[in-house]
């Protein structure tokens, strides 16, 4: 083996995609999530899931209270979806947008009368819930002579309308192949190509590598139907090779291949692939390039998102159009193309490569789109578009890294294990690294996602569709322009809402909007604390004031604590002398025991005003923790001194009695 070409269209597609991200943020926001079916067909996928608490159910009747129910990319019948709505109203629908067309289309196409030919697997669950939406009669075929039994078994069907339409992942050319012969005992038979646009392009590209290679590898689950298509066509043309993982390479001699392509199934994960590539890269004689197969496999990993441009389109104007939006659903916008006959649509995933974009909330009818055309169907008369092709296009013709430009993009996601940031700009996905997407070191990517962010285009490969970029060196600008805006008015004693961008055992950092000041830790509060956490927060929005300010080393002192906040002033107001409290002792004396009053302040109460009766000892009648009522005697406000008795809460003991006085005397007679 000499060399290893991996196909640009390699793992995920796009429902594949989107299904593991609504798992994934469903399971990290700490819900109970369980699954109708394996959300895909990957054994290590799911074997993740299960280990992060997704559990696997085949009914609603399953689920525990609580759960939210997923359905699965292939989809479910149209009973059973019933069932979910009802058991779980918050379910989520992972449903490939690309199967949910096929139902739509079989229940807006079928009537009683109408014949459904279905080209896929009978048992796969994708069929089954197909033909839950055929309003009449349904037949389903895998091959040829499956085909020749239902149309030799059923001669009236030439009297009823016939609609035909495919499992997602049908292979493209067995596809065209029985539709013909369709055509040709059914002259009225409709025919929709519902086979996924990715699946034609990956079975294409991967015939393609089977014809230039040795060998082919095909990674992907074992019951993955779209992974057994691949292998079908490759294996036709050079020794073919399925494997789940890269273990399995173990087992292939590769000594007799001088290339080998490499392809993957749409449920396969990008670290498998990878892993794969790894392993097959060790493989190679010592005289292969292995930076030349690293090249090759990172330019099919760059581009992959970007589905290279060139590889749709030609530079003959005709390819694009203007489409007038007639209709709008979650899964595609429909248009009337400007100049021509054919019914356009714009699926979800070539709307925008934001795959938090919700379509129906872009556009409205009536509204003018530019757009790409993908592929044409002569026999449906519509015509697939693309609009985040056209603005990737658009927006090519503007990138200049040179140019010093501060530009604006939304952050879609994350990139791997913390490696970095994806945003969105006019169409183009581009690279932040994590040492240029973050101000400091305790601000998280995570908290990123979603958000409208500046950014310098700092490094840009039209020919391999790949841009970086940098938060970083935008917002240093930007900050520098705010602090000179800041120290050309500032003065002690203004006001300003910051944000804590940091803390020290000594303080906490604020930025105030290009300039950054600190708080010290004794300006955080009116008590003694041991560090900054105990008030404040990385990330709070905080009121503060300027205590004061060395311009010539661009230092800025904050205020924080409140006049209001002050326990004095609370005392002052709230506690006058003689008002009777309840304290907690928090420390004993020989000369009495301090008690707390309010946060902040100690009150002393003196041993001679603990009890009427002797104290020789304050612990033998008080213990810390221990909560009394007291009155207040005396506040020195100057030196911070409150005085307290407990004794003038007490009843006096009574006076002792007088001395019997002598009897009184009996007079005597005279």
């Amino acid at each position: 083996m000499r060399e290893i070409t991996l196909a640009k269209s390699a793992g995920f597609c796009f429902g594949v995609n989107r299904a593991i991200n609504l798992l994934e943020k469903m399971v990290d926001e700490g819900k109970s999530v369980c699954t109708i079916g394996p959300i895909i067909h990957n054994p290590q996928v799911i074997s993740s899931f299960k280990k992060r608490g997704v559990r696997i159910i085949e009914h609603p009747d399953e689920c525990k209270s609580g759960d939210v129910i997923v359905v699965r990319t292939h989809g479910i019948t149209k009973d059973l979806l019933q069932e979910v709505k009802s058991v779980s109203p918050n379910f989520c629908d992972a449903t490939c947008p690309f199967v949910l067309k096929i139902h739509k289309t079989v229940s807006e196409k079928s009537d009683e009368n109408t014949v459904t030919f279905i080209a896929g697997d009978k048992t796969h669950p994708e069929v089954i819930g197909i033909r839950s939406y055929c309003k009449g009669p349904s037949f389903v075929f895998n091959t040829e002579e499956e085909l020749d039994e239902i149309i030799n078994s059923n001669p009236n069907l030439v009297e009823n309308r016939l609609i035909v339409v495919s499992q997602t992942t049908f292979s493209i050319k067995s596809f065209e192949k029985y539709a013909k012969k369709i055509k040709n005992y059914y002259t009225n038979a409709i025919i929709f190509d519902t086979i996924c646009n990715a699946t034609e392009e990956r079975q294409k590209e991967a015939t393609q590598l089977s014809l230039k290679n040795d060998a082919m590898i095909i990674i992907g689950g074992r019951q993955s139907s779209n992974t057994a298509k691949l292998k079908a066509v490759c294996e036709s043309n050079c020794p073919t090779y399925l494997i789940e993982t890269y273990e399995e390479l173990n087992g292939i001699d590769f000594s007799r291949f001088k290339s080998v392509g490499v392809t993957a199934g749409a449920s396969t994960p990008d670290s498998i692939i990878k892993e794969v590539l790894k392993t097959m890269t060790e493989k190679l004689e010592q005289n292969v390039s292995t930076n030349a197969v690293k090249e090759e496999a990172t330019m099919a990993e760059d581009t992959s998102f970007a589905a290279m441009l060139e590889e749709y389109i030609d530079e003959s104007t005709d390819q694009k159009v203007v489409g007038v939006v007639v209709g709008v659903s979650p899964s595609e916008v429909e248009v009337e193309i400007v100049g021509r006959k054919h019914t356009g649509y714009v699926p979800a995933n070539e709307f925008s490569n934001d795959p938090s974009c919700d379509i129906t909330k872009e556009v409205k009818i009536g509204d003018k789109l530019d757009l790409i055309i993908m592929k044409t169907n002569d026999a449906e008369g519509t015509v697939m578009l693309s609009k985040k092709r056209y603005d990737a296009a658009k927006a090519w013709e503007t990138i200049d890294p040179e140019s010093d430009e501060v530009v604006e993009g939304k952050v879609t996601g994350v990139v791997g294990d913390g490696k970095g940031l994806y945003v969105q700009y006019n169409g183009i996905r581009v690279f932040v690294p994590a040492s240029l997407s973050k101000f400091s070191r305790n601000d998280s990517l995570e908290d990123m996602v979603g958000k409208t962010v500046k950014f310098k285009i700092i490094e840009a490969d039209k020919r391999r569709r790949r841009v970086v970029g940098s938060i970083k060196a935008a917002n240093r600008d930007l900050r520098k322009e705010e602090a000179e805006k800041f120290w050309a008015q500032a003065e002690e004693g203004q006001k300003y809402t910051g944000t804590v961008r940091s803390l020290t055992k000594y303080g906490a950092f604020v930025d105030l909007g290009g300039v950054d000041g600190m708080i010290h830790i004794s300006e955080l509060s009116w008590t003694r604390i041991k560090h900054p956490s105990e008030v404040v927060n990385v990330g709070d929005t905080v009121e503060v004031y300027i205590k004061a300010l060395d311009r010539e080393n661009k230092k800025i002192s904050l205020g924080f604590k409140k006049v209001e906040d002050n326990p004095w002033e609370i005392l002052k107001r709230d506690y006058p002398v003689g008002k009777e409290i309840t304290a907690k002792i928090v420390g004993l004396t020989t000369f009495g025991a301090f008690a707390n009053i309010i946060p902040g302040i100690d009150g002393l109460i003196h041993i001679s005003e603990i009890s009427y009766d002797h104290v020789a000892n304050t612990a033998d009648v008080l213990k810390v923790g221990q909560e009394v009522k007291a009155k207040i005697l005396d506040i020195d406000f100057d030196k911070k001194r409150v005085s307290l008795s407990i004794k003038a809460l007490l009843d006096p003991p009574a006076a002792e009695e007088a001395v019997e006085a002598p009897a009184e005397e009996t007079p005597v007679e005279e």
